[in-house]
């Protein structure tokens, strides 16, 4: 019945700063928009890949998010993301690490203090074997 997770939605305090990171930075796409039923602007989507999506909802405040509420982005090479975000200015939280469930991962946080994971998947993780 379920086939996946479509998107996460973050509240961004700029809009043009959180698109700039989520584009330019992370190398997403910018999707659409949409406005509220009042006319006001709204979400902005940007696409992760084929189906998934990253909303970033107008109107966030200033503040510090905890790391459990975040959107982890599966990659290919971890250590070749973690090169190509540094060479693009985007700071990582903590070094590269191999996690309780054996997939190595980092994180970096948006421009509103959103925690954002990276993670290579261990074909041995319970990940892979569940």
């Amino acid at each position: 019945m379920i086939k996946g997770i479509n998107h996460k939605g973050f509240h961004v305090v700029d809009m043009e700063r959180s698109l700039d990171f989520y584009c330019n930075k992370l190398g997403f796409m910018k999707a659409f928009e949409l406005n509220h039923p009042n006319g006001e602007p709204w979400i902005v989507y940007v696409k992760v890949a084929d189906g998934c999506f990253i909303e970033l909802f107008y109107g966030g405040t200033e503040g510090v998010k905890n790391r459990a509420d975040h959107i982890c982005f599966e990659v290919d090479d971890i250590y070749e993301t973690a090169d190509q975000l540094k060479k693009r200015g985007v700071a990582l939280e903590d070094e590269i690490s191999q996690g309780r469930a054996l997939n190595h991962q980092f994180w970096v946080l948006d421009p509103d203090g959103n925690w954002l994971e990276f993670m290579e998947m261990n074909p041995e993780s319970l990940h892979m074997k569940s």
